[in-house]
């Protein structure tokens, strides 16, 4: 299974730490594989109105749906917290 998430406001860097922090490794400059997961991560900087811009992480999650559902959510916490 596949899911993808996006997140504002946290950087490429944490969203990588964040991973490693609830079981992944990171392999590479943009995937951290865990225990039945795996989360591929990029970046790019959103325009948010005419003088403000946010730097937007994507998360593609694969896995299995009963691993993915609550790492999700440990995730999404994490991140949002983080981004403001």
């Amino acid at each position: 299974m596949k899911r993808e998430r996006s997140y504002r406001g946290i950087s490429l860097r944490a969203a990588i730490h964040y991973l490693t922090n609830i079981g992944g490794q990171q392999v590479d400059d943009e995937r951290v594989v865990g225990d039945g997961w795996s989360a591929t991560v990029s970046a790019e900087t959103v325009e948010i109105g005419p003088s403000l811009a946010l730097t937007e992480v994507t998360v593609v999650f694969e896995g299995d749906e009963a691993v993915l559902e609550p790492l999700i959510g440990t995730f999404s916490k994490k991140a949002i917290r983080a981004g403001g």
